[in-house]
Parts: C-alpha cells; structure tokens; sequence
C-alpha cells in the first residue's frame, strides 16, 4: 500500500511539473487572468468608487474580495482549456498506456490550477497595495483567508474540469467560466445589498459568493466572521465533493 501511495505521489509530482512548464513557458496565462481583474478594481476604484457608498473610508478594502474571486473564476478555465488540449491531442490516452497512476493526470491539472491561481491573486494584492489596499489583519486571519481562496479555487477546479473532460469543443470547455465571473456582480462584492431591490438582493445575499466575500471581508479587517464563514465553507465543501463525483465520472469515461 505505501509503495502504491508513494508511486502515486510521484506520477503526481511529474504531471504537476509538465503543466507548470506548459505555464511558464507562456506567461500569458498569468497574465491574461490577472489584467481584466486589475482593470475592473481600477475602473470601480477610481472611476466609480467616488459615487459608491459602502460604509468604508477606503474602497478597495471593500472591494478586493469580490476581485480575487473573480480572478480565480477566470483562471480556472484554463484548467478546461489545458484538460480539453490533451483529451483532443490523444495526451490522456498515452499517459494512461504509460506505467503511470491514471489518477495522476488529472490530478496534475488541478494542482496545477491551484499553484497558477494562487500566483495570479498575489500579483493582485500587490497592485491593490499599490492603490491604497491595507489591513489590519494578522497572521491567522491571513492564513484562514488563503485557505479559503485554495478552498474555493479547488471547487470551481473541479467543474472546470467537468467542462473540460466533456466538451465537444475549446469554445464549449472554456465557457462556463462566464456565468462563474459574472456572479460576484450579483453579491455583496461591490456594492452592501442592502441598496439591491429585494428579488436581486433575495439571491445576491444566499448565493456562495456573498457569504464568501464577506468572511474574507471580515478576515481582512480583523472583525468578527459570525456565520458567515461557516456558510462559506460549506457551499465551497459542497461544491467540491458534487464537482469532484461528476469529474471522476467524466475522466474514467475517457480513461
């Protein structure tokens, strides 16, 4: 049993390390997923943010929650886009003829959409310093907000990869990232819900993004969580189980 686990963790290792070659070697990827994140906190700090009223004297500490998610919700179609090349080019099956663990393949990916992710969601904490993001937070809140971030990451991984094991074609597996980017405009992530009329605010505060945003919100200004975290980590936690069940499925149909 230990040299089966032993053997799986290095097959892991060695697709992990193929896909992030693939990455750095194109740095558009990274690059592509950060600027339109970059963009929209820009755009709503400095041309919209005059005329929102959050209840915070600095805008982009209220907004930099919804922007990371947004970011993670655009990075991970590249997760369907890598997974749907290698379906299409016959990769998947000449690993699976290899003395390779099968689960190994995929699993690569998604690791590989973790590690890439959290690259990107650095640079644009960086930038948000830049324009004036601060926090008061220390240490733990940081790591439970990290936590968080891969928690969700992880999900949303799980239904790209769905889309990209089941897609009949680039266009098809890439765009179910669309809804997922679109969500955080429907939530608490740039303006209270309060301000909302009451069917949009109705789905705006019991859709997953809403409560996650918030616990980061919270996390990053040191204030209580409340409820709101456990909320957060339960649809993050059902999501991932649900997608994970669907993806296995997929893969061992193309397996």
């Amino acid at each position: 049993m230990e040299t089966v686990k032993n053997h799986f963790f290095s097959d892991m290792g060695v697709m992990l390390g193929r896909s992030m070659r693939h990455i750095f070697r194109s740095m558009d990827t990274i690059i592509t997923v950060c600027i339109t994140p970059i963009a929209m906190m820009l755009l709503f700090v400095y041309v919209f943010g005059g005329a929102i009223h959050t209840g915070t004297e600095n805008y982009v500490n209220y907004l930099l929650p919804g922007i990371l998610l947004i970011a993670i919700a655009s990075g991970i179609s590249y997760t369907a886009y890598r997974l749907f090349m290698d379906k299409q080019r016959g990769i998947i099956e000449r690993f699976h003829s290899m003395p390779i663990s099968r689960s190994a393949v995929l699993w690569g990916h998604v690791l590989t959409s973790l590690v890439s992710n959290m690259i990107s969601l650095v640079v644009i904490i960086l930038v948000a310093l830049i324009m004036g993001f601060r926090s008061s937070a220390g240490v733990l809140p940081w790591l439970a907000v990290t936590g968080i971030l891969l928690l969700f990451t992880l999900a949303l991984t799980w239904v790209a990869a769905i889309a990209g094991l089941s897609g009949k074609s680039v266009e098809g597996a890439s765009a179910f990232s669309y809804p997922l980017i679109f969500l955080p405009f429907i939530s608490s992530a740039f303006v209270p819900t309060d301000s909302m009329p009451k069917v949009v605010r109705a789905f705006a505060e019991n859709q997953p993004v809403t409560s996650i945003v918030e616990t980061i919100r919270a996390l990053l200004s040191n204030q209580p969580v409340g409820n709101d975290i456990w909320i957060a980590l339960a649809w993050c936690v059902g999501i991932m189980l649900v997608a994970y069940v669907f993806a296995m499925r997929a893969y061992k149909k193309r397996a």
